[in-house]
């Protein structure tokens, strides 16, 4: 056995992909020299904390290590140990949310232990790929092609990296998008981009809607749509036994190729393309109106430099649009009453002509008018619905309409 001593960073620092704050210290091992945040991943490395103790595993080790009350931590490994992984027993299917996955995916919530793990995630992706051969009726040799995106969570690169090495590891290939829409991840089902790899058999989206900055989970899509409650269950069954397996096997070699694709651009550009053709092909359909964006620190900020302006809209006043996993402002979600009061606040306070906010994964929205009037759910299908029937196309109500639709349909 050799000892090897690591250290605390005890005072957090800003790290390149969160703020700062008590959930993101960094902790350095001398043993393969991993200097990461708390639950990330760091080549090849796992560092799983808990209260009081964490797991560390590498390819060439396996180490227990301890954290004592001060922070110091006491290393203990074996180098050149096989990499035969000894992981705890899950409940895969208290993973399911209906037609989703969502978890604990960030530690630090008093009675909410991780579950959400990376080596759980693995196992969600290889047991997602062999579900969608078996769909799609492909023998085992065929190489899928699946697409990866996530919200603006803090957990979102450990698990971005998971599944990508779930299902490289099964032999397949993933296209990362990095921060993404859930709409836009169903897209890459659809889109016809040869040179950017696309269409994608499946696509994973890593997202917990509204939750919490510690929640995390998965959505999943192929081109017929997203999955069902039988498909998720499915899912969650395979990949129990592929995660029992794991600790026999060990590591798998990464057969498959990771490609990293601005998908966000093609998805956005093809927004507006559809906008201009149902506005009659006007240039700049959106011009004159003020429309003011809250994406509530979500994924759903693009919209404002990348859909909206070349459309023609003014922007001033938009809020929130910076991706921020601990959601500092408020909860990311239309049906919030303190998220509507800010959107609403934010369309008076600007003199808009519309508001619109988005959830974390922009799959969900609500609008404001220039009054602070909300037009969410069944005001919203009214208002299209009476735009429809009397065929206004050219006028800015039909203007407000196109985007509107737009943007509730995706």
């Amino acid at each position: 056995m050799a000892a090897l001593s690591a250290k605390v960073i005890q005072n957090a620092f800003l790290a390149q992909d969160g703020p700062r704050t008590r959930h993101n210290p960094r902790y350095t091992c001398d043993f393969c020299a991993l200097n990461t945040r708390s639950m990330h991943s760091v080549q090849g490395c796992r560092l799983s904390l808990a209260d009081t103790s964490a797991k560390w595993l590498n390819t060439t080790s396996t180490a227990w290590i301890s954290f004592g009350k001060q922070g110091n931590i006491s290393c203990n490994a074996t180098q050149g140990a096989s990499d035969v992984l000894s992981i705890d027993k899950v409940d895969f299917l208290k993973l399911q949310n209906g037609s989703d996955i969502r978890g604990v995916a960030i530690a630090g919530v008093e009675g909410e232990p991780v579950n959400l793990t990376e080596l759980v995630a693995e196992a969600i992706a290889a047991a997602f790929a062999a579900w969608l051969l078996n769909k799609k009726k492909a023998d085992g040799l065929r190489r899928l092609r699946i697409s990866v995106g996530h919200d603006s969570r803090i957990s979102a690169h450990k698990l971005q990296n998971a599944i990508t090495h779930g299902i490289t590891a099964a032999g397949h290939d993933v296209l990362q998008f990095g921060l993404a829409s859930t709409p836009a991840m169903f897209n890459s089902t659809l889109t016809k981009d040869a040179i950017n790899h696309c269409p994608a058999d499946g696509g994973i989206m890593i997202t917990a809607s509204h939750l919490p900055y510690n929640r995390n989970g998965f959505k999943f899509f192929t081109s017929d749509g997203g999955l069902n409650k039988t498909d998720i269950k499915d899912i969650l069954e395979r990949a129990s036994r592929v995660y029992e397996e794991s600790a026999h096997c060990g590591k798998q070699e990464q057969t498959g190729v990771v490609t990293h694709v601005d998908y966000m651009s093609i998805y956005a550009s093809d927004l507006v393309q559809a906008v201009l053709k149902s506005a009659g092909n006007k240039e700049k359909p959106l011009e004159g109106l003020h429309i003011v964006v809250d994406a509530g620190n979500g994924a759903g900020g693009f919209f404002v430099d990348k859909v909206l302006k070349p459309l023609g809209a003014v922007t001033d006043g938009s809020q929130f649009l910076e991706p921020d996993g601990l959601f500092p402002n408020h909860i990311p979600n239309p049906e919030d009453k303190a998220a509507m009061e800010a959107i609403t606040q934010a369309v008076l306070n600007n003199k808009a002509d519309l508001g619109i906010i988005f959830d974390t994964d922009v799959d969900r929205s609500a609008a404001v008018d220039s009054s602070g009037r909300e037009l969410n759910r069944n005001r919203l299908i009214a208002l299209m619905s009476a735009i429809v029937l009397e065929e206004v196309r050219f006028c800015r109500a039909a203007n407000l309409f196109h985007i509107t639709l737009l943007l509730v349909s995706n």
